[in-house]
């Protein structure tokens, strides 16, 4: 077994506390993580690319331009703000899904025997005289489990 295989076992006997210790030791930096197999791989792998080599500057400079592809953002630009927001678009002007029948149709379907009919309404639809947002909701009634509810009622 080779030295980095010896010290990277040792990581798997050592507490939260004494890991996050060796992170600081090893990054150079503290870390406010407190998983166990997080900190095992980050630290691991760090000592790897230490005795091994990060990455090359050519896989270095690929990595950069297709994260500057991406336009990732992890946080909102600190220019931005609700009050720039535009108007929010009122709900009947969004358009609805097209394997749901107009308002007022009724979906049916048998389950158990027992004929099953649900009533669509402008926001929602309606059964047993209560009203729910949605087919998946009506079929978890139903049934007592998540059902797709596209899928529950053949849509």
């Amino acid at each position: 077994m080779t030295n980095l295989n010896k010290e990277i076992a040792i990581l798997n006997n050592m507490t939260v506390n004494e890991l996050r210790q060796k992170y600081s030791e090893v990054f150079g930096e503290n870390t406010n993580a407190r998983n166990k197999q997080y900190l095992i791989k980050k630290i691991a792998w760090r000592m790897q690319a230490n005795i091994e080599g990060d990455l090359s500057e050519r896989a270095r400079r690929r990595a950069k331009e297709l994260v500057d592809e991406a336009g990732l953002r992890v946080r909102p630009p600190k220019t931005f703000s609700v009050d720039s927001l535009p108007e929010q678009t009122s709900v009947h002007s969004v358009k609805k899904d097209s394997r749901i029948p107009g308002p007022g149709a009724v979906i049916t379907r048998k389950y158990k025997g027992k004929m099953i009919m649900v009533t669509v309404l402008e926001e929602g639809f309606e059964f047993d005289s209560k009203k729910y947002r949605s087919l998946s909701g009506i079929a978890k009634e139903i049934t007592g489990t998540h059902w797709n509810g596209y899928k529950f009622f053949d849509l």
